[in-house]
C-alpha cells in the first residue's frame, strides 16, 4: 500500500498573482505564483500589477491550512451539543445518538458539506480520524470500508486532500477494574480483533487527493493485550494518530491498570515516533511531556473543543519546548476556523499564564499549514515556495475585522483578527476551488449542511 498518491485533477498552467504574500517568515508584496501540474513552479517577488492573464488573489495569501483532526459526523452537534451543562462525559452520549444514524450514503451528504465548509475556511486538507466503520450492532456492510470510502469520495467532491486516520477501536471503555466492552453504538466502532482492523484497513488505497493513515482511538479503546508494538510496526512509515490523555480519568484509570501514564504505556511499547501525532495531549505529567519530545512526535491541539467540552487547557507551550511539533484541528467542530484555532493556541496559554506573547504569528501560522500537512503525512507541503503543492488561500485585508494594520502586519491581522468568513479565494492543486467566498462545486454550502444534518433527525 504506498503512502504517496498520485496527484489530485489539477488546472492548466496558470499564474496566480497575490497583492501580499505570506513567504513562511514575512509579508511580501506583488507576488506572482507560476503553477504547473498542480504544483508551484516558480515564486516571483517585485510582481507590482498583475501579470496579463494572471488570476488576482486580494489581500494575504497564505499556504492552504491542514486541519490536522476530525470527525466528521460530529459537526451534526453544532447547537445541539451545546445546550444546558455537563462534562465531555455526558456530550460523549449526545455524539452517540448522531452516530447511531448514519449510512455510508448520509455519511457521504454530510462531510461533502462540513469539507465543503472546510474548503471556505482556508482548509486545503483534512486528517479524518474515521472510527464509525460498520452498520447497526457493528455488522459489516458488504463493502467493509463503505463509511471510509464515503469520506474519501466527500473530500474528492469538495476539492480538498484527505488523510483518511482509519481507527483501531476494540474496546468501550478503561477503568479502574480494565477493559470494557463495546456497546450499544459502541460496536459500530469496533472491528473483531487487531488482526481484523488491520485485514480491512489494509484493502484501503490511497489515490488522487486522498492518503491513507491509521489511528489508535485511545488506551481506553486499545489494550496492551491488544499488542502496541505490532500496531505500530504493521503502521510504521504511515502517519498515525491517537487520542491521548484528553481526560484525567483516562490517566487514572491507567495507573490503576497498568501502573503508568498512557504516555509512559505507549513509549514502553516503541509507540512514539515522529510520524505519530498525539492528539489533545491535555493532562500530560513531566516526564510524559519528555517522552514526547524526544522522539519528536507531533502534537494537534484543539483549542476550540477543548474548551467547549471542557477539557482543560494542554501544555503547548513546553510540549513545543521539548521538541513536539505542534498542529491544530477543529475536531469536533464546534466551530470550522483554523485561524481561531490559531490564535487561541496563544490566547489561552495568556489566560493560564497571566503572560503576553507565546508564539509569534509566523510559528501559529507555521502550526496551521506546514506542521499539519507533515502530521498529515505530507511533508514539505503549506509553504509558497517552488515545488510544493499549489495550494493556497487568500484572506481579506479590508474587512470590518482586518481593515487598519499596515501591510506588514497582515500576519497579525490574520491571526489574531481575521476569521473563516475573511477567506475569499482557495486554490488546490492550482484549481479555484472558493471564488469570491463561494464554493465552486457546492455553492449553497449551508443548505448542503441545513439538509444533511436535518436528514439524520428524519
Amino acid at each position: 500500500m504506498p503512502l504517496t498518491p498520485v496527484p489530485p485533477a489539477t488546472a492548466p498552467p496558470t499564474t496566480y498573482w497575490a497583492e501580499h504574500a505570506w513567504l513562511d517568515t514575512h509579508v511580501e508584496p506583488g507576488v506572482a505564483l507560476d503553477v504547473r501540474d498542480g504544483r508551484i513552479a516558480a515564486v516571483r517577488s517585485g510582481v507590482t500589477t498583475p501579470p496579463p492573464g494572471a488570476e488576482v488573489l486580494r489581500g494575504l495569501t497564505v499556504p492552504g491550512l491542514a486541519n490536522t483532526h476530525s470527525h466528521a459526523f460530529h459537526r451534526a452537534l453544532r447547537g445541539t451539543a451545546q445546550v444546558g451543562t455537563g462534562t465531555f462525559w455526558t456530550w460523549r452520549e449526545t455524539m452517540y445518538q448522531v452516530a447511531t444514524r448514519l449510512t455510508p450514503d448520509t455519511y457521504h451528504a454530510l462531510a461533502r458539506a462540513v469539507y465543503a465548509e472546510m474548503a471556505l475556511a482556508g482548509i486545503t486538507a483534512v486528517g479524518e480520524f474515521h472510527y464509525l466503520h460498520h452498520g447497526p450492532g457493528g455488522v459489516p456492510y458488504a463493502d467493509p470500508n463503505a463509511m471510509g470510502e464515503a469520506l474519501i469520495a466527500a473530500a474528492a467532491d469538495a476539492g480538498i486532500r484527505i488523510t483518511l486516520l482509519d481507527t483501531v477501536y476494540l474496546h468501550g471503555g478503561l477503568t479502574r477494574d480494565g477493559h470494557r466492552p463495546l456497546e450499544g453504538p459502541q460496536l459500530r466502532f469496533g472491528d473483531a480483533s487487531a488482526d481484523a482492523w488491520h485485514e480491512r484497513w489494509s484493502r484501503l488505497r490511497p489515490g488522487g487527493h486522498a492518503l491513507i493513515g491509521a489511528a489508535v482511538h485511545s488506551v481506553r479503546a486499545f489494550s496492551a493485550a491488544d499488542d502496541y508494538a505490532r500496531f505500530a510496526e504493521r503502521t510504521d512509515g504511515f502517519p498515525v494518530h491517537v487520542h491521548l490523555s484528553e481526560q484525567p480519568a483516562e490517566n487514572e484509570a491507567s495507573r490503576a491498570v497498568y501502573g503508568r501514564t498512557p504516555t509512559r504505556l505507549l513509549a514502553d511499547s516503541g509507540f512514539w515516533k515522529p510520524t505519530v501525532t498525539a492528539v489533545h495531549a491535555t493532562h500530560l505529567t513531566d516526564e510524559d511531556i519528555d517522552l514526547l519530545g524526544t522522539a519528536g512526535t507531533g502534537v494537534c491541539m484543539c483549542p476550540t473543543t477543548e474548551r467547549d467540552l471542557a477539557d482543560g487547557i494542554g501544555p503547548a507551550v513546553a510540549l513545543g519546548r521539548a521538541g513536539c511539533p505542534l498542529s491544530l484541528g477543529s475536531d469536533s467542530h464546534a466551530v470550522i476556523d483554523l485561524l481561531e484555532e490559531a490564535r487561541a493556541l496563544e490566547l489561552d496559554e495568556r489566560l493560564r499564564t497571566r503572560t503576553r506573547g507565546h508564539w509569534t504569528s509566523a510559528a501559529l501560522l507555521h502550526a496551521a499549514t506546514a506542521a499539519g500537512h507533515t502530521a498529515l503525512g505530507r511533508p514539505g507541503q503549506g509553504s509558497l515556495t517552488a515545488g510544493a503543492d499549489a495550494d493556497f488561500a487568500a484572506v481579506a485585508l479590508d474587512s470590518v475585522r482586518t481593515a487598519g494594520p499596515v501591510p506588514r502586519l497582515a500576519a497579525e491581522a490574520v491571526v489574531f483578527a481575521a476569521t473563516a468568513a475573511d477567506v475569499t479565494e482557495v486554490v488546490v492543486a492550482g484549481r479555484r476551488i472558493v471564488r469570491d467566498g463561494v464554493h465552486t462545486a457546492i455553492p449553497d454550502t449551508a443548505g448542503a449542511l441545513g439538509a444533511a444534518i436535518a436528514a439524520l433527525r428524519a
